[in-house]
This record gives structure tokens, C-alpha cells and sequence, in this order.
């Protein structure tokens, strides 16, 4: 008798400090180790958005996201409620300091390959407080960009040989929309 893959049991096939592989029926797939997931926001305001550009090493180039952070990946922030954590992320990324942080809920990146989720906050009363950059090592550029001018700041920076974040089709998603009866 075959066992259906929802029925199979999980199995880890190998787990580092942050990734974990495991297999359940015929399915392979990845998940953050100990459950961690991440804060991605989504701050626009005065017809600007804020977004972030660092290099990924699983696409070797940079690439041009919304920012976002793991909750709760450090010894110092264990238990760091997921508000908190966008806010902490938004800050060390940007420069910027939200006065208004809105959970709009739980997503899944890629269900069909990575078991990861991350909680999207819309950040509100943006003030600049710093240059940004993120934690040593990180070398984040931010970019301020004006909603009207967006999808032709993505097209240039697709042309300049940067990986664009699926979560960017979230900033564009008006644009794509257009003439769409839903």
C-alpha cells in the first residue's frame, strides 16, 4: 500500500544554524531551522516606497527587495514578537523608524519548495533616523523611489543585471491590474 505524500512521515535529511532540507513522501524541500521566519514591509508613503538592495549569494548578484528580516534569529532578540522584529529590521535597513506597524498577515514565499513564511507589515509615519545599510556586512543600498516612477526603476536595475524579489509584484500590482475586472 502506497502512503500519500500529506501522510508520509517528515524526515531531515540535513539542518545548518538557519536552513534545515527534509523529504516527506516524494516531495524535497527546505524550511528555516527552528521554525524562524521573517518580517518583510511595505513602506510607502508621500507616493514613495522604500526599498533595499543587497547582494544574494544563492543568485550571485545583488538584488532589489522590499526589506525584510528574520523574527527572533538572534541570542538577543529569542522571543521578539513579529512587529518588533520589522520594526528593528526597518530600521537597521532603511534608516527609517516607523510611528504606525500593521500585521497584514502571514504568506508563504514559494509553497512548492520552501516551507518558509513571513509576516508582511505595512509601515506607516516613516521619519528618517540614520543612513541605513543594515548590520556589519550586510552593505544594503536604499532606495527611496516614487510609485509613479517604479516600474521603470525596476526595468533599469533588471538591466543592470539585478535579481528582482517576486515580492516587488506587490509594489506593481496596480500597474499589472490595470483594466482588470476582479
Amino acid at each position: 500500500m502506497t502512503v500519500s505524500d500529506h501522510e508520509a512521515d517528515e524526515q531531515i535529511v540535513w539542518q545548518g544554524k538557519f536552513i534545515t532540507t527534509k523529504t516527506r513522501g516524494r516531495w524535497e524541500y527546505v524550511g528555516r531551522a527552528r521554525n524562524i521566519r521573517a518580517a518583510v514591509i511595505l513602506a510607502v508613503e508621500d507616493g514613495h516606497i522604500l526599498l533595499v538592495e543587497q547582494f544574494r549569494v544563492p543568485l550571485g548578484r545583488n538584488c532589489l527587495e522590499l526589506p525584510a528580516g528574520l523574527i527572533g534569529d538572534g541570542d538577543d532578540s529569542a522571543g521578539e514578537d513579529d512587529l518588533s522584529a520589522a520594526g528593528r529590521e526597518l530600521e537597521e535597513e532603511t534608516g527609517y523608524r516607523a510611528e504606525i506597524l500593521e500585521d497584514y498577515g502571514q504568506f508563504y514565499s514559494s509553497p512548492g519548495m520552501v516551507s518558509e513564511s513571513f509576516t508582511l507589515v505595512r509601515a506607516r509615519g516613516l521619519t528618517r533616523i540614520g543612513e541605513g545599510g543594515g548590520v556589519e556586512g550586510e552593505n544594503i543600498a536604499v532606495h527611496r523611489v516614487a510609485l509613479a516612477d517604479l516600474d521603470t526603476f525596476i526595468a533599469a536595475k533588471r538591466e543592470e543585471g539585478c535579481g528582482i524579489d517576486v515580492r516587488m509584484l506587490l509594489a506593481l500590482g496596480n500597474k499589472i491590474l490595470v483594466g482588470e475586472t476582479l
